[in-house]
């Protein structure tokens, strides 16, 4: 176990390889693809756990947490590109069309956070996924992980149904349950983003990493994740961002929500990877992938001289092959 101390020094040291790695530029890579994979994405999850609950209850309760996160606006236009995404008026072939486009759609983000934490955690190109293989693998495991999210709905959805049942019971007996029901709710969500942070810090990079090397990280980033939805909600309430962009400001607001959520997710992996080869000896950490250097670069440094030109000598002269003697 690690003192505060060692945690700090932890934070500080992901914080430089956080802006080493360029993570403003990587998080805007994963908000570009998040919003393209955000409807199919979404229309797999639903159709997972709707197959339990309903599709009703499960889109009412997707509905609620978008509203949240990204305020009434912003919600009805991701409700609108589910609406447009899952149409089934089509004939067979199309259907199956739509279904193979619908699952390399909702993977596609998935592929993209492999690609940033596969740079976080320094794996050589030898390591990485090639080929048509690979990149088959690569999207088998992004839609296990879909099932995972899936199935994360559906405890959630179990938890705080019963959560309101016993709400429903002790309400007339404990003046307080609201606020007791406010911090289960908190505490729940809380797990399940610990829970889902965890498996993706744990199966997406192209290099092994263990189970206990990923739930420190996964913790730090859940909560930096609960925290970011009420400040962004407040900001999203209070700075008038959908006046101010008028017709786009439903996009602005997500683009803006899915970034910071990117940002967070990228930081937690870097305090993750630096959790780790704090534990890990000097032999079992990942190498640092050097940079090729231009040979002609190298040559300079060490000799001192630029190729193709030779140092000359004091006191001798350069014989002139060309000059024949009488």
């Amino acid at each position: 176990m690690k003192s505060p101390k060692q945690l700090f020094r932890l934070a500080i040291t992901a914080v430089k390889s956080w802006s080493n790695d360029y993570a403003p530029s990587m998080g805007a890579a994963i908000s570009y693809y998040t919003v393209f994979s955000l409807a199919p994405l979404l229309i797999i999850v639903i159709a997972i756990a709707g197959a339990v609950f309903g599709r009703e209850a499960v889109q009412g309760m997707i509905s609620a947490q978008l509203t949240g996160l990204v305020g009434a606006s912003g919600a009805e236009m991701v409700e609108g590109l589910i609406a447009s995404a899952s149409d089934t008026d089509k004939g067979l072939i199309a259907g199956l069309i739509s279904v193979a486009v619908l699952i390399f759609g909702a993977t596609t983000v998935f592929a993209e956070l492999q690609s940033a934490l596969d740079r976080i955690w320094k794996v050589p190109a030898s390591k990485k996924p090639s080929g048509i293989w690979g990149l088959l693998r690569a999207r088998l495991l992004s839609f296990g992980l879909i099932l995972g999210v899936g199935f994360l709905l559906m405890v959630s959805l179990a938890v705080s149904a019963g959560l309101a049942a016993i709400g429903g019971w002790a309400g007339g007996l404990m003046p307080g349950w609201e606020t007791l029901l406010h911090v289960l709710n908190t505490v729940v969500s809380l797990a399940i983003f610990t829970v889902l942070f965890a498996l993706i810090y744990r199966f997406m990079p192209s290099t092994p990493v263990r189970w206990r090397e990923v739930w420190v990280g996964a913790f730090v980033t859940a909560v930096l994740f609960e925290v970011g939805k009420t400040v962004i909600g407040l900001y999203i309430g209070k700075s008038g961002m959908t006046e101010s962009f008028q017709a786009a400001g439903s996009i602005v607001i997500l683009l803006a929500w899915v970034y910071y959520a990117a940002q967070i997710f990228l930081l937690g992996a870097e305090f993750t990877k630096a959790y780790a080869d704090s534990d890990r000896p000097p032999a079992q950490k990942e190498p640092e992938v050097p940079v090729q250097e231009n040979p002609k670069k190298s040559a300079e440094k060490l000799t001192g001289e630029k190729p193709g030109k030779s140092k000359k000598e004091p006191g001798k002269s350069v014989e002139k092959p060309w000059i024949v003697g009488h």
